[in-house]
C-alpha cells in the first residue's frame, strides 16, 4: 500500500466498527436536531408559509384572509413531524457529511482528498442556492398562478376559493426544494465524473439536445403537474448543464497543464542524467 494513504490494513470487523461509530454520530445528530426542530415546528411552518403570503399580495388579495386548513384531526401533527424531520436533516447535514468524509478519507490518497473536499463544501452551497430560488421566487410564483384561478361569486357563478391543506402545501414546497436542490448538484456530479475521466466536455456538448429533452422529462416527473413548475425547473437545469460543460473544460485544462508540467519535469531529469 502506498505511503500516501494514511489508512493501515485493518480487519473487516474494525471497518464495520468504524462504520457503526460514524452512523451513531450521524443518527444522533439528526435525532437531536429533530427534537429541537419539533419544539419549534409551528414557527418553522409559519416561516415556510411566507411564500404563500407573498403570492397572496401579488394576487392583490387581502393577506389577512389567507389561511391554510387541515381536514383530519392528526393532519397538522404529522405535518409538524415532517417539518421537524426536514429541518433536522438540513441542520444535521454538515455533521453527517463530516462523518462520511472521516470514514472514507483515510482510504484516499492525499491528492484525492484534496480533490474531494471542495465538492463536499460546494454540494450544500449549491443545494441551498436551489432551495433559496424555490423559497424566494418559485413557490410564490406557483402559488400566485393557482390563486389567479379563483372565481368570485357573480350572476350565475359560484365562489371558488383556494384553501390549501397544511399537508399538501408542505408536500409541495418540500418537493420543490428537493427537486431544485438535486438539480443544482449537476455541476458537482459532472465535474467529479470529468475528474475521473468518465466523461468529457465534448461528450456533453454532443449530448446537449438529449439533455434538454431529458431536463423537461425530469421536471415533469419531479414537479407538480402544472406548466409553470415544469418550465421553472427545466430552464435552470439547462443552464446548469451549460455550466457543467464549462466546469468539465476547466478540469480538462487543469489535467493537460499537469501533464505538461510532469512531462517537462521528466525531461529535465533525463537531461540531468545524460549530463
Amino acid at each position: 500500500m502506498s505511503g500516501n494513504i494514511e489508512d493501515k490494513p485493518q480487519p473487516l470487523i474494525e471497518h464495520l466498527m468504524e462504520l457503526r461509530t460514524r452512523l451513531i454520530w450521524s443518527i444522533g445528530a439528526f435525532f437531536v436536531a429533530f427534537i429541537v426542530c419539533f419544539v419549534f415546528a409551528k414557527h418553522l411552518f409559519n416561516a415556510l408559509v411566507f411564500p404563500y403570503k407573498w403570492a397572496v399580495i401579488w394576487a392583490h388579495l387581502d393577506v389577512n384572509k389567507a389561511q391554510l386548513i387541515y381536514t383530519a384531526p392528526q393532519e397538522f401533527f404529522f405535518t409538524q413531524v415532517k417539518v421537524a424531520m426536514f429541518g433536522g436533516l438540513v441542520i444535521a447535514f454538515p455533521i453527517i457529511a463530516a462523518q462520511l468524509y472521516k470514514f472514507v478519507a483515510p482510504g484516499l490518497y492525499k491528492n484525492e482528498r484534496a480533490a474531494f473536499l471542495p465538492f463536499l463544501i460546494a454540494s450544500p452551497i449549491l443545494f441551498l442556492m436551489g432551495a433559496s430560488l424555490v423559497y424566494f421566487f418559485f413557490t410564490p410564483m406557483v402559488m400566485w398562478f393557482f390563486l389567479t384561478m379563483q372565481q368570485a361569486p357573480g350572476e350565475g357563478d359560484v365562489a371558488i376559493s383556494l384553501l390549501p391543506k397544511v399537508s399538501e402545501y408542505l408536500s409541495l414546497i418540500m418537493t420543490l426544494v428537493f427537486s431544485f436542490g438535486l438539480v443544482f448538484q449537476l455541476p458537482v456530479i459532472t465535474t467529479l465524473l470529468a475528474r475521473v475521466g468518465l466523461l468529457t466536455s465534448q461528450w456533453l456538448v454532443e449530448k446537449r439536445k438529449f439533455a434538454i429533452v431529458l431536463a423537461f422529462i425530469v421536471a415533469a416527473v419531479l414537479t407538480p403537474p402544472d406548466p409553470m413548475s415544469q418550465i421553472g425547473l427545466a430552464l435552470p437545469t439547462i443552464l446548469l448543464y451549460e455550466i457543467s460543460i464549462y466546469a468539465a473544460r476547466l478540469v480538462e485544462r487543469q489535467r493537460a497543464r499537469q501533464a505538461l508540467e510532469e512531462s517537462a519535469g521528466s525531461t529535465d531529469v533525463a537531461n540531468k542524467d545524460n549530463d
